[in-house]
């Protein structure tokens, strides 16, 4: 006799755990959970190598709207996620993201997705070059056109904290939890019935959700499906500054935000240090297990683009570097959420290309949502589906970092 669940998601990093969460906590369930997951360490997790942030400045009013539930959630956290007193503090830092458009078409870019922006509520304004350079006066801005500045509800945040905190909630309300591999996800026809693990164990499943992030296309393919997800590798490094620039800011109490240069370079503060990374030249497919960082790419892209863009950066020593990856959506580097139209019962939750940790309190409740109430009732995710994949009709997130 096989072991039976109403769901079984596969992985369980911050992504499954907001969905198991959003589960459990439905008071329209009343099934079971299970959470496959293969490391428990989660030391390979894109969550845990993420650079933490949660942003508005986005160009889908979907995608602002998803980060403004996000940011509620992380607001709330301490509160909402207790465990038997342990109050899980997420240490929220409410930076700010700052865009520069260095050329005509940035510029353009920038209007079009603040027009976006401001229609979905979000506290984001555009300064010119004078502006931003009396908000930050160690910017050198003389090659800037524009600049997109969120004032609230942007900044950075403890990543293993959202995804551990999901992750007890879900367990305390009743969701298990089991170190093992996917080996296989059983079918029968159009339906999914369950999944065989590595360990040889079979269990029966009403459905099966793919959590599975840069591996995603794996899982996929046990299903007999495919989606277009692929692991690239992104590189954060870590450097402390000889003359730091923190605290001569003119605005949020002298905090400097999340900067991303027209050179596509992004830098923020993290304590006495920055981080900072850049999309790489070569940003092809890795292999699942490559987290060897990319060494060159501080000397050659981001040191010479911030030493160009302040002269607090041109003294600066690099101090601690890691990879990870982005599970990224090949067609039009958007999430792809909700049931494979072939699979009913195989829900997805992948591709976020960079922004699962923000997005997944969201698609942790519309997939809970699919599941137990049979279609999104907070949020529609319908532009998400699988079905544009399959179709070839790209539906394009175009503020990528």
């Amino acid at each position: 006799m096989r072991d039976s669940y109403d769901v079984v998601i596969v992985g369980g990093a911050v992504i499954g755990s907001a969905v198991a969460h959003h589960l459990a906590a439905d008071p329209g369930f009343g099934g079971r959970v299970l959470v496959v997951e293969r490391d428990p360490t989660y030391a390979g997790a894109s969550t845990g190598l993420s650079a933490s942030g949660i942003r508005v400045q986005f160009s889908s009013a979907l995608n602002v709207k998803i980060s403004q539930y996000g940011l509620e959630v992380i607001k709330g956290f301490a509160e909402e996620m207790g465990v038997d007193g342990d109050r899980p503090d997420l240490n929220f830092h409410q930076g700010g993201y700052l865009y520069l458009a260095g050329t005509a078409a940035q510029e353009a870019f920038l209007r079009r997705s603040h027009e976006v922006q401001r229609a979905c509520g979000a506290d984001v304004v555009l300064w010119t070059p004078d502006e931003l350079a009396a908000a930050f006066p160690h910017l050198r801005t003389g090659d800037i056109r524009l600049a997109s500045y969120g004032r609230s509800g942007e900044g950075w945040f403890s990543n293993t904290g959202l995804m551990n905190g999901f992750r007890a909630k879900a367990r305390a309300n009743g969701a298990d939890y089991v170190t093992d591999e996917v080996a296989a996800v059983l079918r029968d026809g159009t339906r999914a019935t369950g999944v065989r693990l590595a360990s040889g164990r079979e269990i029966a499943a009403g459905w099966v959700v793919n959590c599975a992030g840069p591996r995603a296309a794996q899982v996929a393919r046990m299903a007999g499906v495919e989606i277009p997800v692929e692991p690239r590798k992104r590189t954060v490094f870590v450097f402390d500054c000889a003359q730091s620039p923190e605290g001569t800011a003119r605005v949020q109490e002298g905090r400097l935000p999340l900067m991303i240069d027209p050179t596509g370079v992004y830098v923020r503060p993290e304590g006495r240090y920055f981080l900072a990374g850049a999309v790489p030249p070569e940003d092809s497919a890795v292999d699942w297990d490559d987290f060897e960082p990319r060494h060159g790419e501080f000397e050659d892209i981001i040191w010479p683009a911030l030493a160009e863009r302040s002269e607090a950066f041109e003294a600066i020593k690099l101090v601690n570097m890691w990879a990870g990856h982005y599970a990224m959506n090949t067609l039009d580097q958007n999430a792809i959420v909700g049931p494979h139209p072939e699979l009913p019962n195989f829900v997805l939750a992948n591709g976020f290309s960079g922004h699962g940790l923000q997005q997944a309190p969201a698609t942790g409740r519309a997939v809970a949502e699919w599941i137990v109430h049979g279609g999104y009732h907070s949020l529609d995710f319908s532009e998400l589906g699988m079905e544009r994949v399959l179709e070839r009709r790209a539906v394009p997130e175009q503020a990528i970092i």
